[in-house]
């Protein structure tokens, strides 16, 4: 299908001017015919990749610009509408007026530390609202990253880039891990477990390009670069520019370390490190572009002569009818039918509000409760919102288990998917320890009974959530035996082998 100007997608957005495009899709500026006004339209192409891969990513696609939908923080952009026409998926996004932040940099040689600091603190705020959902971004890089006209710092290509997880890094052709190499984080170019950690390793080369004017690590291939992110050290940025101060310095090594444990424990921790290096309030320069000044004159209106009104505040939406006084069995139809929809969030509402009601009516051990609560955790989980599915989860894994023991099937299943949840969340550590935990009781049940595929995924999880922690020798050790195991019950054209054939290819020749 080609794209041209004037194109109309969804009937909707005429396509104006091509403003960026990569292997599998463009990025366009558009014409809201409806709304009038200007919008960023995204275009993807799943056939270019193979078979069932492209019906995967367009299953993730959706589920991930909803998630995304979900985030409320002005330091990213509003994602307007999502969906697909023949065989294009299209996000539609609020268009940013500003200098991405690869062309602020070449437009300001050195860039001013103070400007680095700026934007680094902005990034941290945009970055603790995504990881709360949670969300990891996986892309961030300068050409994600655009300077509003009023200074403000805003984030692109979340929903995009939360699609490109390791989980499909057999996506693309070549086995190589999707994302730019120059600001990958080891353990996601490993193809291990990625968190919000991921993302502070990713600000941490920014910022060393901002204040040194390069990235740390580069080469000629892609392999090489993600060698020297293993194993050199970054050159501390004082070398380059003794202006830069200690504290900047030291904070951005701490991001830079290889070892995700070593890196500050949030965005949250890094803005309260960056703060006390901001400048104090004062008078902007009244520049655009000045990534300084929502710092110096915050709230302010922009351009500072402007006295342009407040908006008048909408008025809030009518109460929702009282929970109690709603009809269970008449809630789960309308459950079953927004689910059959794709509604999930409006049905996760739903069910919410609902429990309490049928506890009260059906008590809260009973079989009508027992299943809604299940429904509940479940849908928790599809919506991507882990942080209330894992207590829910936890729960229902410790009630079955009392009931029919700590190897009962839907225990363990509720077990597996809370340590989703926290590998999710972005708790390595803790997802490792449930996941070896459950490993015993798959092996014992799935392998005699001829049906070890629940084991090997686990087995795959531990070993990616080893690269995520550092533990190159110990991850390598786990899929060696476990490549054994699937080629030997599955065989070796089974795709799963081919998964651990590609990471630890990438282990043997980063490791040599």
């Amino acid at each position: 299908m080609s794209v041209t100007t004037g194109r109309v997608v969804a009937g909707r957005y005429e396509l104006s001017t091509l403003i960026g495009q990569g292997g599998m899709g463009q990025v366009w500026t558009a014409y809201d015919k409806r709304l009038d006004r200007r919008v960023a339209v995204k275009l993807l192409r799943p056939d270019k990749v193979a078979g069932h891969e492209a019906d995967e990513l367009r299953r993730r696609f959706v589920r991930e610009c909803r998630v995304t939908a979900q985030v409320d923080h002005p330091g990213l952009v509003t994602v307007h509408d999502a969906g697909s026409e023949g065989e294009e998926l299209f996000l539609v996004m609020q268009y940013v007026d500003g200098a991405d932040l690869g062309d602020h940099l070449a437009e300001h040689d050195p860039y001013p530390w103070q400007w680095a600091v700026a934007v680094a603190a902005q990034l941290c705020a945009v970055l603790s609202a995504v990881h709360a959902v949670p969300i990891v971004h996986r892309d961030l890089k300068p050409r994600n990253v655009m300077v509003k006209q009023d200074g403000t710092v805003t984030v692109l290509d979340l929903g995009v880039a939360s699609v490109m997880d390791a989980d499909t890094t057999r996506l693309t052709h070549t086995g190589t891990p999707i994302g730019s190499p120059a600001y990958m984080a080891p353990e996601q170019a490993m193809g291990g477990a990625v968190g919000p950690y991921t993302d502070l390793y990713a600000l941490g080369v920014l910022m060393h390009e901002l204040l040194s004017g390069d990235v740390p690590f580069s080469g000629s291939t892609a392999l090489g670069v993600l060698h020297r992110h293993l194993y050199e050290p970054p050159v501390p940025v004082r070398r380059l520019r003794p202006e830069v101060p200690e504290a900047l310095e030291a904070l951005v090594l701490r991001l830079l370390a290889k070892d995700p444990q070593h890196r500050p424990d949030s965005a949250q921790e890094v803005y309260e490190h960056l703060a006390l290096l901001l400048p104090a309030r004062g008078t902007p320069t009244g520049a655009p572009l000045d990534p300084t000044r929502p710092f110096l004159r915050p709230h302010a209106p922009w351009p500072d002569r402007a006295r342009t009104p407040a908006p008048q505040p909408a008025p809030a939406a009518p109460p929702a009818p009282a929970a109690e006084k709603a009809d269970v069995a008449a809630a789960v139809d309308e459950v079953k039918r927004l689910l059959g929809e794709g509604r999930i969030t409006q049905a996760v509402d739903i069910l919410g509000s609902i429990l309490p009601v049928a506890a009260e009516q059906h008590g809260e051990h009973s079989p009508v409760v027992r299943t809604l609560r299940k429904q509940y955790a479940a849908t928790l989980l599809d919506d991507g919102q882990y942080r209330r599915a894992l207590p829910e989860l936890r729960r229902l894994a410790d009630e079955r288990a009392a009931e029919a023991g700590q190897a009962d099937p839907q225990s363990l299943r509720h077990r597996y998917e809370a340590a989703q949840c926290l590998e999710q969340l972005g708790d390595p550590a803790a997802a490792l320890a449930e996941y070896r935990a459950l490993l015993p009781y798959y092996e014992n049940q799935y392998v005699a009974a001829g049906d070890p595929q629940q084991a090997h995924d686990v087995r795959r999880r531990i070993g990616h959530l080893l690269l995520a922690l550092g533990d190159r020798a110990a991850a390598h050790d786990t899929l060696v035996r476990l490549l054994h195991d699937v080629e030997r019950v599955q065989g070796p054209g089974h795709p799963l082998a081919a998964d651990i054939r590609r990471t630890l290819q990438w282990l043997g020749q980063v490791r040599g």
